[in-house]
This record gives structure tokens, C-alpha cells and sequence, in this order.
């Protein structure tokens, strides 16, 4: 059975700040309404090869997206192309990056901010390049798409906790604060989703270091949340890598794909 499913990507969002700091999201898996899981990111702990991962299921050193400044299309199947493919309508609010990846390169803020085109691989899109653009506005935009084309996909990507890290690092209040307000954010929109009968994931890219970066392998760069949260989701205990994301999307939508993905994670 298709489920709906919108999948948020707290970009540069660390695994034990997520735990600690998220209280709302940690009030659902106290009533068991939801479960945290932890996921090592692929190499390099980079944005733009680990969007390619998590949308892809392939790793960056197979994608040919090693590092942030390569702006091209993917070459590999999408959530987004496998989906718009077999007839479902996708969308997404997120950085330019994501469009430069599954729509057109290079990103044309006039032409490609705003996007609503059947034949795209992401159908409807509003697309930011400020890594300051306010995450509560990101939110709205992506409420507008939600309620405007009712999308079985929706991306949300968010870059204030990124932004906050490579300003104030890991170890800092501000960072701290920034995941707690995209908890606040995400508090605002969860029962209404679920109500609508979308099952959700809320991960990230990567993590963060007390150098004000990441790209590298320790731990505080690598380990990143996974919430799930709906009816779909079994709750059991298994290990999730970052790579079974899109594969895992790709079952809840009840696509034809060859990604890998857990299947005791899902209840379907």
C-alpha cells in the first residue's frame, strides 16, 4: 500500500545534540509515537554528496559528487525521478543545491526559485541560496506546496543549524539553540502531516566539529539522527545506513526501485 511521505534533512545536525536538545521530538518517543535512530554518514561528511546519498542510495565515492562544488545532475535514479516516473507528484522546499541535482544546472535563481513543472523530476519547488534564509520561512514554503499539490513526496531542507555550526561550531550555545527552534518548527507542523496521512523522517546530511566545519570522519562530523515517525514504521531495533534512506522512501511509496532499504523497519 502507497503511504504519502515527507522527508526533513535538519541540515549539519549532530546525533547527541538531536538527542539532547529536541524536546519535542523526544516527547513522541517517550509515548512511543515516534523512534530515534542513529546513522553514520557516507564519506566525505560534505552537503551536496551527501544530498546525492541520502536521495539516491549511492555513496559519494560511486556518485562522483565528492565535494560541494560539484554542480552538475545526478546520474543516478532519485526518489524524485523514480517517483515522478510511476505517476506521483513530487515536491520540495530546499536549498538550490537539491535542484542542481535532480532538475537543472547550473541553479538560475529568476528561473528556478520558484518551480512548477510536471516535467521535472522535482515537480514543484521554491529553492533558496542563503544559507541564512530563516528555517521558519523554509517551513511555510513547504506548507505551501504541501497544501497547493498535495505531493506523495516532499522534501524539507532547512540550513539554519548548518549556518549556526560553521559560524559557532559544535560545542556552542548557539548551535545548541538552533536545533532546539527547528524542534519548535517541527512542532508546529508534525499532527497536521500525520493527520493527513503523511509518514515522516527527520535526518541530516552530517554533523558538526568545534573547528566550524565537517568533511572529515569523527564522530561528532558522521553520527546524524533518524526520527521516524507514523504508522509504517515498526520501531524495531535495526541499524540504518545512510544509504537505505532512499530505498526506504522508495518502499513507503511503493515504488519499482532496486535500492537497498530495511525491511524491518517498515510495516508494511
Amino acid at each position: 500500500m502507497s503511504k504519502k511521505v515527507i522527508l526533513v534533512v535538519l541540515d549539519g545536525l549532530n546525533f547527541h545534540v538531536a538527542q539532547n536538545c529536541m524536546g519535542y521530538l523526544n516527547g513522541l518517543i517517550e509515548l512511543q509515537k515516534a523512534k530515534l535512530y542513529q546513522v553514520t554518514s557516507e564519506l566525505p561528511s560534505m552537503s551536496r554528496p551527501l544530498y546525492e546519498c541520502i536521495l539516491t542510495g549511492v555513496r559519494p565515492v560511486e556518485s562522483g559528487i565528492v565535494n560541494n562544488d560539484i554542480a552538475r545532475l545526478s546520474h543516478h535514479e532519485s526518489i524524485f525521478s523514480l517517483a515522478k516516473a510511476q505517476g506521483k507528484v513530487t515536491a520540495a522546499a530546499a536549498y538550490h543545491w537539491i535542484s542542481e541535482l535532480y532538475n537543472r544546472a547550473p541553479f538560475n535563481a529568476k528561473r528556478d526559485r520558484f518551480t512548477s513543472d510536471e516535467t521535472l523530476n522535482i515537480q514543484h519547488g521554491c529553492f533558496y541560496h542563503w544559507d541564512h534564509y530563516p528555517d521558519e520561512a523554509l517551513f511555510l514554503d513547504a506548507e505551501h506546496l504541501r497544501c497547493s499539490h498535495e505531493p506523495d513526496i516532499l522534501l524539507i531542507h532547512p540550513m539554519n543549524i548548518d549556518d549556526t555550526g560553521h559560524k559557532h561550531g559544535l560545542d556552542s550555545r548557539q548551535y545548541r539553540n538552533s536545533a532546539r527552534m527547528a524542534d519548535i518548527i517541527l512542532s508546529n507542523y508534525l499532527e497536521t502531516w500525520l493527520a493527513d496521512g503523511y509518514q515522516i523522517i527527520v535526518t541530516s546530511d552530517h554533523g558538526m566539529n568545534n573547528d566550524l566545519s565537517h568533511g572529515g570522519i569523527l564522530p561528532e562530523e558522521r553520527q546524524v539522527p533518524f526520527f521516524v515517525i507514523g504508522d509504517a514504521f515498526t520501531h524495531q531495533d535495526c541499524e540504518i545506513r545512510q544509504t537505505d534512506i532512499c530505498g526506504i522512501v522508495c518502499q513507503l511509496l511503493n515504488l519499482d526501485h532496486n535500492k537497498p532499504y530495511i525491511p524491518e523497519l517498515l510495516a508494511l
